[in-house]
C-alpha cells in the first residue's frame, strides 16, 4: 500500500473553493484502490478535513476530471427550485427532468453561472463537472456559503442525512447515469464527528448490470471506516 503526503500547484479551476490558493495539502492514499479493485471497479475518492485544512485523495487524476453531472445536479436543482419558490418544499418527491423543466430554462442558467457549476453548460448530457468541484460544492452547502437562502440550504441538507447519531452524522446523496456503454456512480455528501466535519466525494465507473444504489452505501462505509472514522476518534 502507497500512502504519500505532497504538495500540489491547484488551479483556481480545481478546489474553485479554495480559490485563493494555490498550494495545498494533499494526502495521496493509495491504499483505499483496494475498495474499489475487490469490486471491479475504477473510481476515484477524495475527502476534505474542514479543521487541518487537508485533503484525503485516491486517483488524484481522476478526482480533477470533468464528467457528466447526471442525476447528481439534482442537489443543485432542489437548491434553485426551493430558493426561487418554485419548490414549496425540499420533502417534495419530483423527477429530475420534471424539476428542471418547474425552474425553467433561463433562471437555472442564471444559477449555474452564479455559482459556477462545472462546465456550465445545461443541456441534455452537456453538463460536466469534476469530482473536485462537487466536493467544493457540498463544503459550500453544509456551512450555508452558496448564494442561497440559508434556509433553503439548510432544508436540503437534512434531507440527505443517512445516519445521525450521538457519535456522527453521515449525510450524502448518491445518483448514476450510463456513460461511455457503462454506469457511473456519483456520491456526495459528509461525516461529522467529534464537531468535525468531513465532506467527502466518491465517483467511479461500473458495469451496466451492476447495482450501484448498495455499492455506494459500501463504499461510503468502508472507505470512511478506512480511514478512521465510526470509531469516535476523528
Amino acid at each position: 500500500m502507497k500512502k504519500a503526503i505532497i504538495h500540489i500547484s491547484i488551479a483556481v479551476s480545481v478546489l474553485f473553493f479554495y480559490a485563493s490558493c494555490t498550494v495545498n495539502n494533499v494526502t495521496i492514499d493509495d491504499s483505499i484502490g483496494k475498495y474499489f479493485n475487490e469490486k471491479g471497479l475504477t473510481g476515484t475518492f477524495g475527502m476534505f478535513d474542514n479543521s487541518r485544512g487537508e485533503f484525503t485523495v485516491y486517483e488524484l487524476d481522476r478526482f480533477k476530471t470533468n464528467f457528466p453531472a447526471g442525476q447528481s445536479m439534482m442537489l443543485f436543482s432542489k437548491l434553485v427550485a426551493v430558493h426561487t419558490g418554485k419548490l414549496a418544499s425540499d420533502t417534495i418527491q419530483i423527477g429530475f427532468d420534471s424539476l428542471n423543466q418547474l425552474i425553467g430554462k433561463d433562471t437555472l442558467q442564471y444559477w449555474i453561472d452564479s455559482v459556477k457549476y462545472g462546465n456550465k453548460k445545461w443541456k441534455k448530457d452537456s453538463l460536466t463537472i469534476s469530482p473536485d468541484e462537487q466536493l467544493g460544492l457540498i463544503k459550500r452547502l453544509y456551512f450555508k456559503q452558496l448564494p442561497f437562502r440559508g434556509s433553503a440550504q439548510e432544508g436540503i441538507k437534512k434531507t440527505l442525512i443517512v445516519e445521525n447519531n450521538a457519535q456522527y452524522q453521515l449525510a450524502y446523496q448518491k445518483n448514476e447515469l450510463i456513460y461511455n456503454n457503462k454506469k457511473m456512480a456519483w456520491v456526495m455528501g459528509w461525516i461529522e464527528e467529534n464537531r468535525h466535519v468531513y465532506p467527502f466525494v466518491i465517483n467511479y465507473d461500473a458495469p451496466l448490470n451492476a447495482e450501484t444504489s448498495s455499492t455506494s452505501d459500501q463504499l461510503c462505509k468502508e472507505i470512511l471506516t478506512h480511514i478512521g472514522f465510526f470509531k469516535g476518534i476523528m
